[in-house]
């Protein structure tokens, strides 16, 4: 029946080793998430067996109360025609004792057909509470370990996150290392350097220049000089000459 087959996938779901299953996963967490989604449905449908066996649990409890009301309704018209019979015979009436007497006899027969079904119903009712019980058992087991599934997928995601998260961190902190010779930051840093290295070689090489245009004016300027003492050497030998004659 229905409800025992739920009572047996519910045994399954509780025996499994989760821990075991995870281990093996490659991916965790959609295992987990499955497994929810498995007790989630197993649930729906162990709520619906508890409905039903507690349905048919009140019918059975129903009407083993008709048949006792009937058992005893029976009994009581067996009383009563076992009652007439009696007075009949005591009135030398012996067809309506005779009578009498088949009408409880017929009130006995009904009464232990009632018995009968009583003690069936009491029988039933038995089975179907246990199996309401144990139905009721596993529906709760489930739900406590679907929780505790819950919790632990919501602990695994936020572990998987924050591992994550410190991942990267640990990646950024890696790349912008000035001790890492690759690192974007070295990079820019000798770039900088190469620049300013051109800036100071191009101001050494206009310092030079200018220094040298300053050193052509003084040396005009001596040459001037040396042709102008030469020229008063000159004019001074040639007055010399003339006086001496």
């Amino acid at each position: 029946m229905a409800q025992t087959t739920i009572l047996g996938r519910i045994g399954q779901l509780m025996r499994a080793n989760i821990n075991s299953m995870l281990d093996s996963a490659e991916d965790p967490e959609r295992m987990l998430d499955q497994l929810v989604r498995d007790f989630t449905n197993n649930i729906a449908e162990a709520e619906e067996a508890v409905a039903q066996t507690v349905g048919n649990l009140r019918l059975l409890e129903e009407d083993q109360r008709e048949a006792q009301s009937a058992l005893s309704d029976w009994g009581s018209k067996a009383q009563a025609a076992a009652r007439k019979a009696d007075e009949a015979r005591s009135a030398s009436n012996d067809a309506d004792a005779s009578r009498f007497d088949e009408l409880a006899k017929i009130a006995i027969r009904r009464q232990i057909s009632f018995e009968t079904q009583t003690k069936t119903f009491e029988t039933q009712i038995a089975q179907q509470t246990e199996l309401t019980d144990s139905l009721k058992d596993g529906l709760n087991k489930l739900r406590a370990k679907r929780e505790e599934l819950v919790q632990k997928r919501d602990e695994l995601v936020s572990r998987a996150k924050m591992a994550s998260a410190q991942r990267q961190v640990q990646e950024a902190v890696r790349d912008v290392s000035v001790m890492d010779p690759t690192s974007e930051l070295n990079r820019f840093e000798e770039r900088v350097r190469r620049e300013e290295a051109m800036a100071r070689g191009m101001s050494e090489v206009a310092a030079s220049s200018l220094e040298e245009e300053f050193a052509s004016l003084e040396d005009a300027d001596t040459e001037a000089e040396v042709e102008s003492r030469l020229s008063q050497l000159r004019s001074g030998a040639g007055a010399g000459a003339g006086t001496g004659s």
